[in-house]
């Protein structure tokens, strides 16, 4: 296992992983200009776990100089179980903590059970007195 930061060679595979991994429901479809556009952005902010030189999982560690944001953390169904998000996530939250920030948020869809038990088992635990608001653009 390997791991390090997506590069834009990498964006067809990650399209292509987060369709089987990814918790997809209620959320815009990714598109590889959107991938692009935040690789260019913070090109350190995704970071992928690799066996044989194919995507078995990522997470994207954003920071927008106010707030730490945790996004699109995905295993492949066949490599769970392993640590690889337990990894990716110690990764991420030493990129976020070089930062110096204090606090870190992630979003979980309410019925991710899955997810949910991952995010406690890390300690995380759900804010129970705020709601996300959305508009599309």
């Amino acid at each position: 296992m390997s791991y390090g930061t997506a590069t834009r060679d990498d964006i067809g595979g990650l399209i292509a992983f987060w369709q089987v991994a990814g918790e997809n429901d209620g959320r815009p479809v990714d598109t590889p200009d959107a991938v692009a556009r935040q690789l260019e952005r913070d090109p350190d902010a995704l970071i992928v776990a690799r066996a044989e030189g194919r995507i078995v999982g990522t997470v994207i560690a954003g920071y927008d100089g106010w707030r730490a944001h945790l996004y699109r953390l995905a295993v492949l169904p066949s490599h769970r179980r392993r640590g690889i998000a337990r990894e990716l996530m110690r990764r991420a939250e030493a990129r976020l903590a070089a930062f110096g920030v204090s606090r870190i948020d992630a979003m979980v869809l309410e019925h991710n059970e899955l997810g949910q038990s991952l995010w406690s088992s890390l300690g995380y635990t759900q804010q129970s007195d705020w709601r996300r608001w959305v508009r599309g653009v």
